[in-house]
């Protein structure tokens, strides 16, 4: 898995000349990505971002109306590789292998305490929880949608489940005992998850 621990405290260099805004964008939100899981929401700045980035705010405001905002798109745009969700055409291995991969990440790297701080924060704070709900979460689990249906185009599932109430007992069993630190997050409790669910689903 690569390495999410980057140290954005050097403000970037740039060269002179106007860069294309695709680049800009792009640049920013690794910028803010790194920034987050180095320092967290508490040290997450825009005035940061802008320096490690080499834009200005001005740019930043044009593209993300609030810092919630940027937060969660640079932290999707960091741990989006980590968490893609490879088609092998066989579900079991697709599922397994990418709820193993979240449980790496939010267990071993600092991407765990930064989404830990971000859903504490969005129940205090009505935008960064639309942010989280359009940025991150929505996403996330479009993918994951998509996966299990295809899966049930190709007739490895069956036809009547409900995608979103399978992503919903995968990865907020995970989630919980994330908040919840009752019993502890491993690679063989997301193994155990994805089986004893893929026993109802065919």
């Amino acid at each position: 898995m690569a390495e999410l621990t980057p140290d954005p405290q050097t403000p970037v260099r740039r060269g002179r000349g106007r860069r294309p805004a695709d680049q800009v964008r792009a640049e920013i939100l690794t910028a803010a990505g790194e920034l987050l899981l180095a320092e967290g929401m508490a040290g997450f700045t825009i005035e940061k971002v802008a320096a490690h980035a080499g834009a200005s705010r001005m740019t930043i405001y044009k593209w993300w109306p609030s810092k919630g905002a940027l937060a969660l798109d640079g932290y999707f745009t960091v741990v989006a590789p980590t968490l893609a969700f490879a088609d092998t055409a066989d579900i079991v291995a697709d599922l397994t292998n990418q709820l193993v991969a979240f449980v790496h990440l939010v267990r071993d790297t600092t991407a765990g305490r930064v989404i830990s701080q971000l859903i504490g924060q969005a129940q205090t704070d009505p935008e960064l929880a639309a942010a989280y709900r359009e940025r991150y979460s929505g996403p996330r689990r479009a993918l994951a949608v998509e996966t299990l249906t295809r899966a049930m185009a190709r007739g490895q599932l069956r036809a009547d489940i409900d995608p979103e109430s399978v992503v919903d007992q995968l990865w907020g069993a995970c989630y919980h005992r994330l908040l919840i630190a009752d019993l502890p997050l491993t690679e063989d409790f997301a193994r155990t998850l994805v089986d004893n669910l893929i026993r109802g689903l065919r």
